[in-house]
């Protein structure tokens, strides 16, 4: 009987290994010739998945992706193009990155999603010729041409073996969204620009067709590019209208209206997004960050945008400000912000190829005279790279540029603009004599209200 059993468990086993286990990854592979990165990046649309391949000296690289079915980009160096991937799919690519878009090759088991994409990819930029001349046709020929490509798409879809029904679903109403999206790029400015109709505004019927679209499917939102651009033209015109009646500063007004998205996985997406670069332009940015918190339901991205206000915080009214020693003085020497103690200090953070910085120049040189002898010093750093540290000589002298002009060490990495979070610039900071910030994000020279604060500060 002990026999038996034994033989009846080792047939289990056998049977047990004799099947094929379901594969639960894709594998992709290929070869890119005469690119300079050392890794190629793949990143799924959703952005739930991300993954540098390491590629060999001659160019070839392979990986096993187990994220899912879906859209990928795979990034290569300059180069991009969109990838789907699904379980037990083996893909091969081999391209040039010199001429990169006419020399890829897909194949492989699962190629025939990826090489429909290339395809439609190719017959659209067909259309879309350098001189943008499909923007210039009038009303219905603009239709007629965009209609053409959408059923010719849906037909090469539908005729493509291989190709799974849940991609065709998907792909579409990803046809219908780019049909539509074109429709408003047309009617929002294209044909104003490429037909050179200042006047034009479209006809009561030509964006019939969005009515009723609904913009609230996060899926769609992942899936296509065009449902996302409609997506973002539509709270952005929110913002616009806000803009029309509200006084608020455009950061506060973009947070404001994103932060009333129903769709919460579109919500945090957009919101994070607007967050993570204005929150360091906007100047009440605990309000920012207020709304953001209560809107936000990611908890990734709610510890990014926490970190960047904590950030924020350190370098607020009211806290010591952040020192730099030995900057390269423009009349010779160096100076340290200790040199200046003493007196209020008006930074201005500011590069030679800055086209905004330049424009304050004027009003800058104005208040300086102003308020020359006064208790106030102006200050003037230069972020300019090594590089161009001769350029920035010549326009101070060229200019006449007034104040005490010094150069940053290091540009934006030096350790002050770090310490201060300057992402971009012009910046303008007002320092008390005692080193204590009164505002880490001034008003700049062109704005009435920075006259209003130096007299309530009564300099």
């Amino acid at each position: 009987m002990k026999k038996i059993i034994i033989s009846f468990g080792l047939l289990l086993i056998l049977v047990g290994c004799s099947k094929t286990a379901p594969v639960e990854y894709a594998l992709i592979s290929g070869k890119i010739n005469n690119l300079k990165a050392k890794e190629v990046t793949l990143v799924k649309s959703d952005k739930s998945f991300e993954k540098e391949i390491a590629m060999e000296s001659n160019g070839v690289f392979t990986d096993t992706i187990n994220a899912g079915p879906g859209l990928y980009e795979l990034i290569a160096g300059k180069n991009r193009m969109s990838i789907y991937l699904n379980k037990g799919n083996a893909i091969n690519l081999t391209a040039d990155a010199k001429y990169f878009n006419s020399s890829i090759e897909v194949s492989g088991k699962g190629a025939e999603t990826t090489n429909y994409i290339l395809f439609k990819n190719k017959k659209e930029a067909a259309l879309k010729t350098k001189d943008r001349a499909v923007y210039k046709l009038e009303e219905p020929d603009f239709k007629a041409k965009f209609k053409e490509i959408e059923n010719a798409l849906n037909e090469r879809l539908d005729t493509t073996q291989g190709i799974t029904t849940a991609f065709k679903t998907l792909e579409k109403r990803n046809l219908n969204y780019e049909y539509l999206n074109e429709l408003e790029r047309y009617a929002y400015g294209y044909h104003r620009q490429w037909a050179r109709k200042r006047g034009y505004k479209p006809s009561e019927s030509f964006l019939a067709e969005l009515e009723g679209v609904d913009l609230n499917n996060d899926v769609d939102f992942y899936f296509s590019s065009a449902y996302q651009e409609m997506v973002k033209r539509y709270y952005t015109k929110k913002i616009n209208i806000l803009h029309r009646a509200d006084t608020l500063e455009y950061g506060l007004r973009a947070i404001t209206i994103y932060s009333t998205i129903p769709n919460q996985t579109i919500k945090n997406d957009l919101i994070f997004s607007k967050a993570e670069y204005d929150l360091y332009q906007t100047i009440d940015f605990q309000e920012f960050y207020r709304i953001f918190i209560d809107a936000s339901t990611n908890e990734e991205n709610n510890a990014v945008i926490t970190k960047i206000y904590n950030d924020l915080m350190r370098v607020n009214k009211g806290q010591p400000s952040p020192k730099f020693i030995n900057y390269e003085k423009h009349s010779g020497g160096t100076l340290s912000l200790d040199d200046l103690k003493g007196k209020y200090i008006f930074i201005d953070v500011w590069a030679t190829w800055c086209g905004p910085c330049i424009k304050e120049l004027p009003d800058l040189q104005r208040i300086e005279k102003e308020y020359h002898g006064k208790n106030i010093s102006f200050l003037s750093i230069s972020v300019d790279d090594a590089k161009d540290h001769d350029k920035w000589k010549e326009m101070v002298v060229d200019k006449k540029l007034g104040g005490i002009q010094i150069m940053a060490d290091k540009s934006f990495k030096s350790q002050f603009v770090l310490d201060y979070n300057i992402k971009s610039i012009p910046r303008f900071i007002l320092i008390d004599p005692n080193g204590v910030i009164i505002s880490p994000n001034a008003p700049k020279p062109s704005n009435p209200e920075l006259l209003n604060l130096f007299k309530e500060l009564n300099i």
